[in-house]
């Protein structure tokens, strides 16, 4: 890479679509993102298509890179010559944004993608970043009477310094053990910890402090774990058959989601009609209170005998590998990853027209 600020190429052809896949990112889950877009890439119709592959560096910097996936390993390269972002941007384009935790899935990418003025896959601002900031997350499932487990949401003032055993030993009375212990802005497991006793607790709130200063911390439950995944507009969401994970380790951890994990995946979930229709029902009620948009998958812990159904969280950008929850789901429920590309490019096409005649009046 030479440091030079290029233009990137047109649309080539106009009877196919211009896709830019934007990945990597800033955050932790860079590596995650270049896994995603090399699937991505390698399964995107290149008689529909003209594929750009935008990567986005550790830096910040924007990169064309190649988007032949034949020459890259399980995830692609970050190398090629730098661009401006409103340049990769251009009209005609659509952008398939696959880069996951802040920076990313966390609504700053989404208004960038508007203020360009360009279609793109997913959720916007406030949908994304009101499901990416998990405090947040929660206030507004309470607020919609969506059950979830116990929770309590703080800020690394209130958990370090001379007060914070104290405030520890209140949190232990509370939530109880296990309990678990997550950065508030982050995803694919990445600073989480299952806390099972009072004295783990303090080296969990350290190590999720690496990566955010507010935390979640949870109730931890007895419960299997069921994900949807939701397809579709906010007013007119779609949910797949349900999915679920036994996780091989203590919880479905970042190792289990992306590398050899061992947790079992069973699709579709062992459910009766009814539970599995209740919860269908309920991810899509979870899609339209968060606003979201185009793509999300909903995660549920199903505690039974119990409360039932719990929320636990929602994702806006979900895995997307070929080992990933959400494209095996929509598989399962009669779309192939091909054709879910197509459909999700067709939805941001289809909502951005609406945006634009909104704001166009």
């Amino acid at each position: 890479m030479d440091g030079r600020r290029t233009t990137v190429r047109a649309m080539s052809s106009p009877d196919r679509t211009r896709l830019v896949v934007l990945f990597g990112g800033q955050s932790a889950e860079h590596d995650v993102s270049r896994v995603t877009a090399r699937h991505v890439l390698a399964a995107a119709d290149p008689n529909r298509y003209d594929l750009v592959a935008i990567g986005i560096t550790r830096d910040g910097e924007w990169v064309e890179c190649s988007s032949d996936v034949s020459s890259f390993g399980d995830a692609l390269e970050i190398a090629g010559d730098k661009v401006d972002p409103f340049s990769a941007l251009t009209a005609g384009s659509v952008v398939f944004p696959l880069l996951h935790g802040p920076m990313g899935e966390d609504g700053t990418l989404q208004g960038l993608l508007e203020l360009a003025g360009v279609p793109f896959v997913g959720s916007a601002v406030l949908g994304s970043s009101v499901s990416m900031d998990k405090i947040i997350a929660k206030r507004l499932a309470d607020a919609e009477g969506i059950a979830q487990t116990k929770w309590r949401g703080m800020h690394a003032a209130e958990l370090t310094g001379p007060a914070s055993e104290a405030v520890l030993d209140g949190l232990a009375d509370e939530l109880g053990f296990p309990m678990f212990v997550k950065p508030a802005n982050m995803g694919s497991s990445i600073g989480v910890s299952r806390v099972n006793e009072r004295g783990q607790l303090r080296a969990a709130i350290d190590d999720a402090l690496r990566y955010d200063e507010w935390l979640v911390l949870e109730e931890g439950v007895v419960a299997r774990e069921i994900e949807v995944a939701v397809l579709g507009h906010t007013v007119s969401p779609r949910a797949s058959v349900p999915g679920e994970i036994v996780p091989g380790a203590d919880f479905y951890d970042y190792e289990d989601k992306y590398t050899d994990g061992v947790a079992q995946l069973h699709i579709p979930a062992p459910l009766s009609e009814a539970e599995a229709a209740q919860v269908r029902e309920l991810a899509c009620r979870v899609f339209r209170a968060y606003r979201a948009e185009g793509l999300s998958r909903v995660d549920f812990f199903f505690e039974n005998p119990g409360r039932g159904w719990l929320l636990n969280e929602i994702n806006t950008i979900p895995g997307f590998t070929p080992i990933s929850m959400y494209p095996q789901m929509w598989q399962a429920s009669g779309l192939p990853y091909r054709t879910l590309i197509d459909e999700l490019v067709g939805l941001a096409i289809e909502r951005h027209a609406t945006v634009s005649r909104y704001r166009n009046a």
